[in-house]
């Protein structure tokens, strides 16, 4: 039996921040009514497919119900309202104005069930002058200027598509936080609540660390003189031998110490003490260096040595790493699709079987 037991969840969510949020919840034993149109959640199609699904549809919806309705005929919304009398939780990721249109908004569902939890995950919130604007992750990055900083950190400054749909994340666990704490609060007051989650607004914070003089009303960083962006000599990536990298992950003054003992290159600590921007020599010396030998090589040589350090490896190596292995993260399910563990682990839970993935229109 899962934390969330006995908690009933109407998931009329599609692609991917929704359903992420919601399948972590099935995780920890939600029932999960997954609401589709007749076509289904255009993640079904995406390929590539394992054990007759899309893996991507899979690793997101496994463990709820699958029920399609048509909303806008009488039968789809009789039986949608008939769900929202007994449920905990109401899912949505239209555009704002649509389930006012199809007479499921908040006041009206409140109306049928005022212990509800609502939540409403969108680009740009549900009012305000981008709140129509469509969008999806990229479009949210470049907005909430992510983009400007996922560059080569060389100072040209020209933004590359990024490699994780960090917007769409970002909505996904703010809206299982806010309803989860909507949740506790229900308990407490008895009433449910409504929840504008959108993804601008919860991507937003995680720049804080990379974006405080404009956070305070200054100049926008730029990656080469940004100590997390490139501008840093040991939070860096380089290139090595044979077409590979290597990435250093630590600024901390210590790994220098080890590293540049290790290299015989004491006379370069001065450059990783200096601000970011003004490390120059380091990082050439470094580039030098590491297209010396085979990223392989790099490796075992860092093995004993204390520094923040680690190989670039695409996703085939990484899910082959013994890592993922020692901590049980890649598990097939019965029909032998694969999935990603959950992350959220309890310390008396019993070792975590991916359920099955539902068919279109299938309990």
């Amino acid at each position: 039996m899962g934390k969330l037991s006995g908690i009933t969840v109407l998931d009329l969510s599609q692609f991917l921040p929704g359903p992420m949020m919601t399948v972590m919840m099935a995780d920890q034993g939600a029932r999960v009514i997954k609401v589709e149109p007749p076509t289904g959640d255009p993640a079904r199609e995406q390929a590539p497919f394992e054990a007759g699904h899309s893996v991507w549809f899979a690793n997101l919806n496994r463990g709820k119900e699958s029920l399609v309705l048509d909303l806008k005929g009488v039968a789809g919304k009789a039986r949608l309202t008939e769900l929202c009398r007994s449920a905990d939780v109401f899912v949505e990721s239209f555009r704002p104005g649509v389930m006012r249109r199809l007479g499921f908004d908040y006041d009206t569902v409140r109306a049928l069930n005022p212990r509800i939890v609502y939540c409403s995950i969108s680009a740009f919130g549900q009012e305000g002058a981008l709140a129509h604007h469509p969008a999806h992750d990229m479009a949210v990055q470049a907005m909430a200027g992510f983009l400007s900083v996922n560059d080569a950190g060389d100072g040209v400054g020209a933004p590359v598509v990024p490699g994780a749909p960090s917007a769409d994340m970002a909505a996904g666990l703010t809206a299982l936080s806010a309803v989860l704490m909507a949740l506790v609060g229900r308990e407490r007051n008895g009433a449910g609540d409504y929840i504008d989650c959108a993804m601008f607004d919860s991507l937003l914070p995680w720049c804080a660390h990379i974006a405080g003089s404009a956070i305070a009303g200054g100049a926008s960083p730029v990656s080469s003189h940004q100590r997390s962006l490139g501008g840093a000599a040991l939070y860096q990536v380089y290139a090595t031998r044979g077409g590979g990298h290597i990435a250093l992950g630590g600024r901390e003054i210590k790994f220098a110490r080890v590293l540049l003992g290790a290299l015989g290159r004491d006379d370069l600590l001065p450059y990783a003490e200096a601000p970011a921007g003004k490390q120059g020599p380091l990082i050439a010396f470094l580039r030098e260096t590491f297209a010396t030998r085979t990223r392989d090589e790099w490796t075992a040589w860092f093995a004993d040595k204390d520094v923040a350090f680690a190989p670039v490896l695409d996703f085939r190596e990484a899910f082959n790493a013994p890592v993922v292995a020692e901590r049980g993260l890649i598990v097939a399910g019965a029909d032998g699709g694969h999935h990603i563990a959950p992350p959220i682990r309890f310390a008396n839970e019993p070792q975590w079987i991916p359920a099955s993935v539902p068919d279109l229109a299938q309990p």
